[in-house]
């Protein structure tokens, strides 16, 4: 380990099941019980517990209320956004394309965006329209939608929008005008049948073929309707991808080449950063999202095979907020014949684009478990803060890839 990762306080002792038991409190607090077996789901699923658990939504609530900064500037940015008004009306259709001929997949992304940020605002405010408002977009689509095709993109359509819509159906499935039930069948008849595909036959290619993001939001997808759901089985899948599967999203493909730099912070060389930043930084959501949720489970995957992940936002970050980091020429199997193809440097393209990614995981790594992450900070601080979410980043899908507001959600 490099002396950088090295924690200020020793917090070893802290159970993450006991952790999630007191997340009503505002400070989330902790008490020494043994962690659970390692891939196994919880025996019993914590609600609300994907990327928010009690404790987040409970501390945003006061803290807003106060006035206090940072989470009053994270707030406005969520009131300001055209998304979070509770006149969103839902254009909910019975089949989204992505790819292809006829792609339609805007509707059902911009959706998503109104619900979780409606959501939002009725969890943290209180205001009863806003949850009205969140429940019809959630129920329309649910009731509606019976399809997702297109070309090889409508994997990236079932991955990202399925863990996105599971998320924000976690926050109203205590609200008496949701229909989860209606929610809980159409993520499992609908997307989970396209997750599993891709991560089971990855489209009938090449097992490198396709980039880490596209593991990543599949996995993501099938470990929160396996929490919606509480469906056990699926829960297993995701975790067990996450550290063992065969393509680029399991996590030692994710980070295959590992460093520590002149200054002793340990680096992790993401698997797409020779292609581009953009999709690279992205990586940073998805997996981030990933690890998130299933901490509020009550699985640590933030720190798994020593902190890979950590070393590789550390790499991301530090590379984006324009120092220079090592690379390796990364070479891998394409198409259906594993035809080799190779990267030789890490590529400048879009390089320090805003997305965000970072303050779920400097909120992690320096607040929740104290290790210095200069790097992860400094995005954070210098490039990002405070976050917003889908409308705020672009009106193209990459704006919408990651929900966002982590400055409200994740600040401590």
């Amino acid at each position: 380990m490099s002396r950088r990762e090295q924690p200020r306080p020793d917090t070893s002792g802290l159970s993450r099941r006991s952790v999630l038991k007191s997340a009503a409190a505002l400070a989330v607090a902790a008490s020494v019980t043994a962690p659970r077996v390692a891939d196994a789901a919880p025996a019993t699923f914590t609600h609300p517990g994907m990327l928010h658990n009690a404790g987040d939504i409970n501390r945003a609530k006061v803290r807003v209320a106060a006035g206090t900064d940072p989470w009053l500037s994270g707030w406005n940015r969520l009131t300001a956004n055209s998304h979070s008004q509770s006149t969103w009306t839902n254009r909910a259709t019975a089949t989204i394309i992505r790819g292809g001929d006829g792609q339609n997949y805007s509707l059902l992304y911009n959706d998503i965006a109104a619900a979780y940020q409606n959501a939002l605002r009725w969890k943290v405010g209180g205001t009863e329209a806003n949850a009205v408002c969140a429940a019809n977009i959630l129920n329309a689509w649910s009731r509606t939608l019976t399809s997702v095709t297109g070309n090889a993109d409508r994997f990236l359509a079932a991955g990202l929008y399925g863990w996105q819509f599971a998320n924000a159906c976690e926050l109203m499935r205590d609200y008496a005008g949701f229909d989860l039930a209606a929610a809980q069948a159409m993520l499992a008849d609908v997307f989970y049948p396209l997750n599993n595909s891709f991560l089971t036959n990855h489209n009938d290619a090449c097992i490198t073929n396709y980039w880490a993001n596209w593991d990543l939001c599949n996995m993501a997808a099938v470990l929160a309707i396996g929490i919606l759901n509480e469906d056990k089985a699926k829960y297993d899948q995701a975790v067990t991808y996450f550290k063992s599967g065969a393509g680029n999203g399991s996590i030692a493909h994710a980070v295959p080449y590992l460093y520590t730099d002149s200054d002793g912070y340990a680096l992790g060389q993401w698997q797409e950063s020779g292609r581009d930043q953009g999709h690279t930084v992205l990586g940073m959501g998805q997996m981030g999202a990933i690890c998130e949720m299933a901490w509020n489970q009550g699985d640590d995957l933030y720190s798994y095979d020593s902190r890979r992940f950590m070393k590789a936002a550390q790499y991301v970050a530090k590379y984006n907020s324009g120092s220079d980091v090592p690379f390796t020429t990364y070479t891998w199997g394409t198409g259906q014949s594993c035809a080799q193809s190779s990267q030789t440097v890490i590529s400048a393209a879009s390089r320090g684009q805003i997305r965000p990614v970072w303050a779920m995981l400097h909120f992690h790594y320096n607040r929740r478990v104290n290790l210095d992450d200069k790097y992860i900070s400094a995005m954070y601080y210098n490039l990002v803060a405070p976050e917003g979410g889908g409308g705020d980043y672009g009106s193209d899908s990459g704006g919408y890839d990651q929900l966002g507001f982590g400055t409200l959600m994740y600040a401590k």
